[in-house]
């Protein structure tokens, strides 16, 4: 599949976490020109951009919480390049808290998962709509979780955003359609640093309960990305699972 997105633009929001990370270097191997949007970690963003395969990209804030900051972000996107393909809505955030716990679920933390997970893809899709449809094949990938369908995850917020992520997914396919594809890939629960930071058994539980057996990693994720933007060209507003089968166990 070398080469598949030549000529394209990509960008990717929350560009310097784990997954988005790997999803930059993915579509950058492929050929696609890629804009790594960072929130606060320029030095992070640069230093990935330095290892990406040769091409024209670009390091740029996307803070999704900020409106003006994304309309700036679509102008330089604009400017540089005329077109934007494909719009990869990585940003995220949780935090871990037992699902009893409520005391410990307080507003701000509340407010701060849904703005950045739910609002920071509605407020991202509605500055980068105008250069995604002057393509009239453009698409945006929506990084969601099986959380978001079986109510089990970092916290209850962060399941509800993802639920969110999910049926935002149906509802921007519907109104976006033709010129623009729109659909979500949902992982299991992904070996990035942020799971790492569990225990050692619970990582070990958590890929025992797992049909295939072992945790995700980036890559798995980055190749269903790959695949929804490069391979699936019939397809929208779907929700792509890469959970090792997870549901099933």
């Amino acid at each position: 599949m070398a080469g598949t997105l030549q000529g394209k633009v990509a960008l990717v929001t929350g560009g310097t976490g784990g997954i988005g990370a790997k999803i930059v270097s993915t579509l950058a191997q492929e050929g696609g020109s890629v804009v790594i949007g960072y929130n606060s970690s320029r030095q992070a963003a640069e230093t990935l951009a330095s290892t990406l395969a040769p091409g024209d990209h670009m390091v740029a804030e996307a803070t999704v919480t900020d409106s003006l900051c994304l309309e700036r972000l679509k102008d330089e996107i604009g400017g540089k390049f005329g077109r934007l393909d494909i719009l990869v809505n990585c940003a995220g955030i949780t935090r871990f808290v037992a699902h009893p716990d409520l005391d410990s679920l307080d507003d701000g933390l509340i407010d701060r998962i849904l703005s950045v997970n739910v609002r920071g893809v509605i407020a991202t899709t509605r500055a980068m709509r105008s250069l995604l449809d002057r393509t009239g094949d453009g698409v945006i990938v929506n990084i969601s979780s099986i959380a978001g369908v079986t109510a089990m995850g970092s916290n209850i917020a962060y399941c509800a955003s993802k639920a969110a992520v999910d049926n935002l997914t149906k509802s921007l396919a519907r109104a976006l359609a033709p010129k623009i594809r729109v659909v979500s890939v949902s992982p299991g629960v992904v070996d990035t640093d942020f799971i790492k930071g569990r225990d050692e058994a619970w990582r070990d539980e958590q890929a025992s309960r797992t049909p295939l057996g072992r945790l995700g990693t980036p890559d798995d994720v980055a190749e269903a990305v790959l695949a929804a933007v490069s391979q699936l060209r019939f397809a929208t507003g779907v929700v792509i699972p890469v959970d090792g089968g997870r549901p099933l166990a």
